[in-house]
């Protein structure tokens, strides 16, 4: 069978159509605030919540909740409220406190899953977490909406406080003169990214969620230099390679997180020699 033939049969089946739904809204969200994470230097704060997330969601294994994302979202919220906050202490600088919560979260995660799992392969469980698992192939109706719905949610907030968001990345001491709440701001980009480092689990794992954040930022500044148009590329490259990620995952049986990483990386190269070249 010809490649076409083979994506036309794949894309019959619903789960297929779903990993891609969901991909590309996962994609399109994570794009949009990595720009600020990387102007701010908060890039780090992607790290550490996603191993958070790690720790709520062995928790939820535990307590056998059938929704994970029911104590998974929420901690991870608090927590971003929390590195927020802590970075902001002059006694706990923020790459400490980022480096003490999701250190601790990761380790007490793994040990609650090695005294109460019930799953008989342990390391399995532990490596498909943190690396991404054929979970994004196995996504019910309801997911999905669930899913769309809280990307539109980020989406339509970053669009609505774009040029408040503009502002506090680049100056924050500027922003506040002109009446600008920083903070909130600052608390609210926070949020989507928890948010977006739970959507993003299931499709990268805990481990690589990162790098669906930062990779695009980067690979567009290498080529644009204007915000919105930093802005614009990231979004474009980063949904075009975690679809391409998901196609060659399906077709070549691939790990899905890993591979969509590994087209991002690849496009951060292609990007750093445009880049080259252009100058």
């Amino acid at each position: 069978m010809s490649l076409m033939d083979n994506l036309k049969m794949y894309f019959q089946y619903p789960f297929v159509r779903y990993a891609m739904i969901v991909g590309i809204l996962i994609a399109l969200c994570s794009s949009l605030l990595g720009v600020t994470l990387v102007l701010k230097r908060f890039s780090f704060i992607g790290d550490g919540l996603s191993h958070v997330a790690f720790g709520a969601m062995a928790v939820a294994g535990v307590t056998g909740l059938s929704n994970e994302m029911i104590l998974v979202m929420p901690v991870t919220i608090l927590c971003a409220v929390l590195l927020l906050r802590s970075g902001q202490n002059a006694k706990i600088k923020g790459d400490a406190a980022v480096a003490m919560i999701s250190v601790g979260a990761l380790a007490v995660g793994y040990m609650l899953m090695n005294l109460f799992s019930t799953s008989s392969n342990i390391s399995a469980d532990v490596c498909s977490t943190l690396f991404g698992a054929t979970s994004i192939l196995t996504l019910t109706l309801t997911e999905v909406w669930v899913c769309a719905v809280l990307s539109v949610i980020v989406a339509a907030a970053f669009l609505f406080f774009y040029n408040k968001i503009f502002c506090v990345t680049f100056d924050e001491n500027f922003a506040r003169a002109t009446g600008i709440k920083a903070d909130v701001y600052n608390l609210l980009v926070a949020i989507i990214i928890a948010v977006i480092i739970v959507l993003a689990m299931n499709l990268v794992g805990s481990l690589l969620i990162s790098a669906l954040i930062i990779f695009p930022a980067l690979s567009s500044m290498r080529v644009y230099k204007s915000f919105r148009a930093v802005t614009i590329c990231s979004a474009c490259l980063s949904v075009f390679c975690t679809a391409v990620g998901i196609l060659i995952s399906i077709l070549s049986g691939t790990p899905v997180g890993s591979t969509i990483v590994a087209i991002d990386m690849a496009a951060f190269i292609i990007f750093s020699l445009a880049g080259a070249v252009r100058r």
